[in-house]
């Protein structure tokens, strides 16, 4: 089966599901509202998942060129720089770390140009007989299906959901920067430093840059402060090196400062010929790093069900079965998670199990098929 699709958003998940279409035989206009297309965020890794559905996606050698390995699951420290695991020279590391808009330029120089539309932010969606009609910039696009690319406040769950409970806060905030290392000390190839209830993490990305990332608890959403970056290195002035020294070493306009939310699980990705992916379906916590990871797995499902099934309809009720377990059972264990590296009692809990792990267990652990998550494997895309 062919057919058009209408993708709503021109990020990392709305380019992944145009270019998975294309790889089917599929036509797609993507609606991005901003005037350009780019990607608005620092860094992040991609586990061994996420790297099987770029492959699928025809674009793993572009995506591992601009990627950088990151022992950050490997390095797990105290705030005074003791490791209570610490990566061999031998090791390998199943994660590669991306800037965003290093991944997204891959993404977007692969999809067709030609269906890319910018300055079109969605004001209606409807289904009308056997279609999709999307009202963006005061055009009407119509098409077989529209796919919700579109974030945590996607326009089209707005529309078509209704109903759907808005974002939730979950307690924790978290500071993001990238900064020039070009002199800077300490281990740089990536780590998670936790201490006091917070977590830092350090991610190296391409061009001599690392990506840092600060999370602490905030039990009110919206918090913001004159100075961000100051705050930020108030939390983690006296911690070992290089974790100030990033801070520091960040421009004061580059910091960004955001409330950690998710999405309450929906009952379905699918109504009528509207289907939900990405953050639009699934924002989740980033303590397990899978949210863009898993919003490159739906495009690859999605992309497969629609090229293999007879119907659309049947293909979305596919797409919905498989994916909506999975994403919900990894946005569970990361709150899980986040709850519990963001409670000093938990902190003290977790680091002394990891300390007392043996460190042939913990390595079997990072192994590329060390865990259920990172196992998954991709449907093949052919046309």
């Amino acid at each position: 089966m062919t057919g058009h699709a209408i993708v709503v958003g021109g990020g990392i998940g709305g380019l992944a599901t145009a270019l998975a279409l294309h790889r089917v035989g599929w036509d797609a206009t993507v609606l991005e509202r901003a005037s350009e297309l780019g990607e608005v965020g620092a860094g992040m890794s991609q586990a061994p998942n996420a790297l099987r559905a770029l492959a699928e996606l025809g674009v793993e050698a572009e995506a591992r060129a601009v990627g950088v390995p990151t022992y950050s699951a490997n390095n797990l420290r105290r705030a005074d720089g003791r490791y209570l695991q610490r990566a061999r020279p031998v090791d390998p590391t199943p994660l590669l770390a991306f800037h965003r808009a290093d991944l997204h330029r891959v993404l977007l120089d692969a999809a067709p140009g030609d269906w890319l539309r910018t300055n079109a932010e969605v004001t209606d969606v409807r289904q009308d007989g056997d279609g999709m009609t999307v009202v963006a910039g005061g055009t009407e696009y119509r098409a077989d299906l529209v796919v919700g690319a579109d974030g945590i406040h996607s326009a089209v769950r707005s529309a078509v959901w209704p109903d759907a409970e808005p974002p939730r806060h979950l307690g924790r905030t978290a500071w993001l920067g990238v900064a020039d290392v070009a002199g800077l000390s300490g281990d740089l190839s990536g780590s998670v430093t936790m201490g006091n209830g917070d977590l830092f993490l350090i991610h190296p990305v391409s061009r001599g840059r690392a990506y840092w990332a600060l999370l602490t608890s905030e039990p009110a959403a919206g918090v913001r402060y004159d100075d961000e970056k100051a705050t930020a290195l108030d939390h983690v002035a006296d911690w070992h090196h290089p974790v100030p020294d990033l801070v520091r070493a960040t421009p004061d306009e580059a910091v960004i400062h955001t409330d950690i939310r998710e999405l309450p699980p929906l009952d379905t990705y699918v109504r009528g010929r509207a289907v939900l992916l990405g953050d639009a379906a699934h924002a989740m916590s980033p303590d397990r790093g899978q949210g863009a990871g898993h919003s490159l797995e739906d495009a690859v499902v999605l992309a497969h069900a629609l090229a293999t099934e007879p119907t659309v309809e049947v293909a979305l009720a596919r797409y919905d079965a498989e994916r909506r377990p999975r994403d919900q059972a990894t946005a569970r264990g990361a709150r899980a998670d986040g709850a519990r590296t963001a409670s000093r009692t938990g902190q003290r809990v977790l680091m002394t199990m990891v300390q007392l792990m043996p460190a042939a267990l913990w390595r079997k652990g990072l192994a590329p098929d060390g865990n259920p998550t990172w196992r998954w494997a991709p449907p093949p895309l052919t046309k």
